[in-house]
């Protein structure tokens, strides 16, 4: 199988499990306990129908969509995800150069394996910094301040880690970062020659915002779920949300929101904008879809800070769902991290452009020309 045989999110995840050792690989496939919320996240979109209007016109289709005050040219952006050298040498850079070429939002993940003083020189276009807020304060500052002095458009706290998911996956195959051989994952590394060859001549992987700072999971190994567990602060308060949305001084918004009741209170802290996400079905398994409480959330605060729906996605259409229900922009991380592993920036590309194409088509299908058409009249939901 080869990139060009690539024409869905599934073909790009064959593809990525191919090319990855199976520890890596199963890090981005799995999700926590049985993994219900992770399927949920997907499945929830089947549960509404499109219902398309005709003859009006759409030979002009305009996805563009403004949040944190940044016109974007697509209706999603790349969701900040850790460890991105580890699927692709180039990582961030490959994602962030991708995205600047279809002028969409990148995220960079505080995990990042690529600084954001490097991104910020190499793409302008614009850019999220996602934060964990550590027990180390002196993490937290540095962080921060890199971010701001990077001109990083916005700041999204992470809301829900506050301790590490229960991801199974990870516990049989002994995924860590820096990654290590076992006994039962060294077939896998040797039958994928060119991901260790890369690895050990790409340049030394590092996570530069934290190896200051930390040793686990920059030179000792550590388990995210481990590093979430005993690195981050579970004390972080609404007090804590509140003095780091003052201290950005910027754009600000909590990723991980997934009640009426928080978004309420994001807005009621100076936030512009919330990630309705449940951190890919990776932390709480048995809770909601995103879009499952799209509607609700939408309705309490859409019109007074922006609401982003994350995760699931596969499909435009599934996009088109959620930005009917009110959704302002929608965003995701498996949504391009098995294109990155599948072939880096050219998969990022070939798979940011398919969900172009697909929206364009499916938006003229749908009888809208702009994202401001499609409302909650062209859905109806079966369980309703």
């Amino acid at each position: 199988m080869r990139l060009k045989d690539c024409h869905n999110f599934s073909d790009f995840r064959k593809l990525a499990e191919k090319k990855l050792p199976s520890p890596i690989f199963h890090y981005i496939d799995g999700a926590a306990d049985d993994e219900i919320t992770y399927k949920r996240n997907t499945s929830a979109f089947d549960d509404v129908d499109l219902v398309p209007n005709v003859l009006r016109g759409v030979e002009n289709i305009d996805l563009s969509t403004t949040i944190f005050g940044k016109k974007l040219d697509l209706p999603f952006y790349c969701s900040p995800t850790a460890l991105q050298r580890l699927f692709h040498y180039d990582g961030e850079r490959a994602v962030g150069k991708a995205a600047q070429k279809f002028n969409t939002m990148f995220g960079v993940s505080a995990l990042a394996t690529v600084s954001v003083e490097e991104i910020s020189s190499m793409i302008d276009t614009p850019k999220m910094f996602q934060f964990y807020f550590h027990k180390d304060r002196g993490l937290n500052d540095s962080c921060l301040e890199r971010a701001k002095a990077a001109n990083f458009d916005v700041m999204a706290l992470t809301v829900d880690t506050i301790t590490g998911g229960n991801r199974e996956r990870d516990l049989r195959t002994g995924f860590t970062s820096p990654p290590k051989l076992t006994l039962s994952s060294l077939f896998s590394f040797a039958t994928r020659p060119m991901w260790g060859i890369n690895y050990l001549t790409k340049g030394k992987f590092e996570l530069p915002h934290l190896q200051d700072f930390v040793k686990e999971g920059t030179s000792t190994n550590s388990s995210i779920g481990n590093y979430f567990s005993t690195m981050l602060d579970q004390s972080m308060n609404w007090n804590d949300a509140e003095k780091l949305c003052s201290k950005w001084g910027g754009h600000f918004a909590l990723k991980g929101i997934m009640s009426v009741e928080d978004a309420k209170k994001a807005v009621d802290i100076g936030c512009t904008g919330i990630m309705v996400s449940n951190h890919g079905g990776r932390q709480l398994d048995g809770s909601r879809s995103p879009f499952d409480q799209l509607a609700e959330i939408v309705d309490a605060v859409g019109d007074k800070i922006d609401v982003i729906c994350e995760g699931g996605f596969q499909r435009g259409t599934h996009m088109l769902k959620a930005l009917s229900i009110g959704a302002k922009a929608c965003a995701g991380g498996r949504l391009y991290l098995y294109a990155l592993a599948a072939a880096g920036q050219a998969g990022v590309e070939r798979a940011l452009g398919q969900y172009k194409t697909e929206l364009m088509r499916d938006m003229k299908l749908m009888g809208c020309t702009k994202i401001s058409e499609l409302n909650r009249n062209n859905l109806r939901f079966r369980n309703l």
